[in-house]
């Protein structure tokens, strides 16, 4: 079955725009806030919804993983910046299961960060917040009925 397509928005940054320092890590002087996400509604069977950041560029074989934030209620569309709802934060590359905010090489072409949201067909994947973002991609096959992405980018000066 094919998925639908879930259309993500954030009042901080449009497709393909800089996300701004609030939502870097604080390594890097940012605020180290989630951004704002908000998504159009899910198909019929929606039981669930997740979201992910992810950052196909970092200098690594496998990219880097910001959030993991699944279990999140039917009726939730939206997400207030540095607010994770009341769903399950899942383990990131940063060790924690929190939102961990961007910190790209200095130097490096900007970093590509992809927010995306799913919508699941099941209320709970039955985990918990020592889930890694593999662990949930596994998870989740056969069990998103939609999903969108909001892609974002950020650099720091050398």
């Amino acid at each position: 079955m094919a998925e639908d397509t879930l259309e993500v928005r954030s009042t901080l940054f449009a497709e393909g725009g800089t996300i701004p320092m609030s939502a870097a890590h604080s390594m890097v002087g940012g605020g180290n806030v989630s951004p704002d996400l908000s998504w159009s509604d899910g198909p019929e069977g929606t039981k669930s919804y997740a979201v992910t950041c992810y950052d196909p560029d970092a200098p690594t074989s496998v990219g880097f993983t910001h959030w993991v934030l699944f279990d999140l209620p039917p009726s939730t569309h939206a997400l207030e910046a540095g607010t994770e709802a009341a769903g399950v934060t899942g383990f990131t590359d940063w060790g924690e299961s929190a939102y961990g905010g961007m910190a790209p090489p200095a130097g490096d072409e900007p970093h590509h960060y992809l927010f995306s949201v799913y919508a699941l067909d099941t209320e709970s994947l039955g985990v918990d917040e020592t889930t890694t973002y593999a662990k949930f991609r596994f998870l989740i096959r056969g069990h998103a009925l939609a999903s969108g992405t909001l892609t974002g980018r950020f650099g720091i000066d050398a």
